[in-house]
């Protein structure tokens, strides 16, 4: 496994903040750690590991921990992304929280109207790749069906074991580069509740942020990233079985945790969209039943101050 190495791991607000990824043979580590001071980059954050990797811990610690406000810098666009299509997911994730993105020594500043013109220019030119590789897979299966071959992988057709176990590699490969470059939109918010809530509260939480989990998938999720080692293994642990064991206290608790900026009403309201009841009875929530929910929360450690 690639030696990873992480500095100065919590960044503060409003900061610009570096990323460098260096592999193993990399003999320019100095230059561009020293280009990113130049920057203005106080912290930065080392990544060792293959450009070619879908494993990069580090940065999705980093994305997770990002705040609006904030600018993350790289020295090139490839110390970032693998790909294209995964740059602009990264950039779209980090646009929507209020974090900014720039490249050195590419024409890349979110913050700026020049910026975000050659990012548009990336995703046309993203797309236009996109429409090329399937009108030529469309031209393929069209030339292979005149010659009378039946598209597909024959290997498939013909049960070979190799070519089973060939696919079932790559699609859990597929389903391994999916979690680690969406992660720094859920992982965050399950580091906060877990082991804490249950996993069904964590899950309707997330919902509310507009995810579409359920408990298994999102179990099976933490259980993959555990196990590559991009998830602390207590996320896995039995949620506390002592008192309290009321739902609601814990529903509400959870929620606030995830948004600590949520008002009383604001949580109230989640409350009544998630169509929970209160417990006094009534058809809607009130600020009044929130606080008494929280004050329950923090005197049983729910909720730290």
């Amino acid at each position: 496994m690639a030696k990873r190495q992480v500095t100065n791991p919590q960044p503060a607000p409003g900061r610009l903040i570096g990323y460098a990824r260096v592999s193993t043979d990399d003999q320019v580590h100095e230059a561009q750690m020293d280009e990113l001071r130049a920057a203005g980059c106080e912290r930065i954050f080392q990544e060792h590991g293959s450009g070619a990797s879908p494993a990069r811990p580090v940065l999705t610690r980093l994305l997770g921990e990002l705040a609006a406000g904030d600018v993350l810098v790289v020295v090139r666009l490839d110390r970032l992304a693998r790909s294209v299509s995964h740059l602009l997911q990264v950039i779209e994730n980090l646009e929507e929280r209020g974090v900014h993105f720039r490249s050195i020594r590419d024409p890349i500043d979110t913050s700026t109207p020049q910026g975000m013109f050659s990012l548009q220019v990336l995703a046309a030119v993203s797309q236009l790749e996109r429409a090329l590789i399937a009108e030529r897979t469309r031209a393929g299966i069209k030339a292979a069906k005149a010659r009378g071959k039946l598209p597909g992988n024959p290997g498939l057709r013909e049960r070979r074991p190799e070519a089973i176990k060939a696919v079932s590699k790559a699609r859990d490969q597929l389903y391994l580069n999916e979690l680690i470059s969406s992660a720094q939109t859920w992982l965050p918010t399950v580091r906060q509740l877990r082991p804490q809530h249950s996993w069904d509260n964590v899950v309707r939480v997330l919902n509310r942020q507009g995810h579409d989990w359920t408990v298994e998938r999102l179990r099976r999720a933490v259980h993959r990233m555990v196990r590559e080692q991009l998830a602390e293994p207590e996320l896995l642990a039995r949620s506390p079985r002592r008192a309290p064991e009321d739902h609601l206290m814990k529903l509400v608790a959870a929620i606030a945790i995830a948004d600590p900026g949520l008002s009383l009403r604001g949580i109230a309201a989640q409350l009544d969209q998630m169509s929970e009841r209160p417990a006094r009875g009534g058809r809607k929530w009130q600020p009044s039943s929130v606080r008494h929910l929280l004050d329950e929360a923090h005197r049983f450690g729910l909720i730290r101050h």
